[in-house]
């Protein structure tokens, strides 16, 4: 990958292959743009597309700022290398576009990455490794218990804080303070519920 950056550089190119051919592509579009300058002096301007729009829709138009390097398509500013829009405004006041592609995209900048070279690595069974200096103990506190329910570690907020009753409540009577076996009136409902069986 290095030498192919070399070969590029030594061929006068000056961007990588993907943006040369990004460049070419806008270069293209943006000749079948229409520019209006807002301000020379702000380098502000209003390209409208010509081409390309599905009949019945007006012509899509965008601002484009070159001092702050912003464009109403966002690409200028998310990709930072310029659009057709930028294309076309630059071509419009006969600007250099290429002083707004990014630095990380030259093939100088592309070479620092790849000019390092690995050495090759020796056979595993020449490694020397260290010997183990210290011991690796385990933190007991983190083990699972396996005996009975699994403990939730889920952390309870608000929503898991049931609302308070007050207290048991009697499944005969429905009254609050005992339970069905304690029931003062228990034997009336089986009275009840005897009598309604031999009905």
């Amino acid at each position: 990958m290095g030498q192919q950056q070399v070969n590029q550089i030594e061929a006068g190119h000056i961007f990588v292959e993907d943006i040369r051919d990004a460049m070419v592509a806008n270069r293209r579009m943006a000749r079948s743009m229409n520019v209006e300058i807002y301000s020379r002096r702000l380098e502000t301007f209003r390209v409208t597309e010509t081409i390309g729009r599905r009949p019945g829709l007006p012509p899509r138009s965008c601002r484009v700022d070159l001092r702050n390097r912003q464009c109403d398509c966002r690409r200028f500013q998310t990709l930072h290398y310029p659009c057709a829009h930028v294309v076309a405004a630059c071509a419009k006041v006969n600007l250099n576009v290429e002083q707004f592609v990014e630095d990380v995209y030259t093939l100088n900048r592309t070479l620092c990455i790849w000019e390092n070279e690995f050495p090759v690595l020796p056979d595993l069974s020449t490694w020397e490794v260290p010997p183990i200096t210290f011991e690796l103990v385990p933190n007991r506190g983190l083990r699972r218990n396996p005996r009975g329910r699994p403990q939730s570690t889920r952390i309870r907020n608000e929503i898991d804080i049931r609302e308070k009753s007050d207290g048991t409540r009697c499944g005969l009577c429905r009254l609050a303070g005992h339970n069905r076996s304690k029931c003062p009136q228990r034997n009336y409902h089986v009275g009840q519920s005897s009598r309604s069986g031999r009905n």
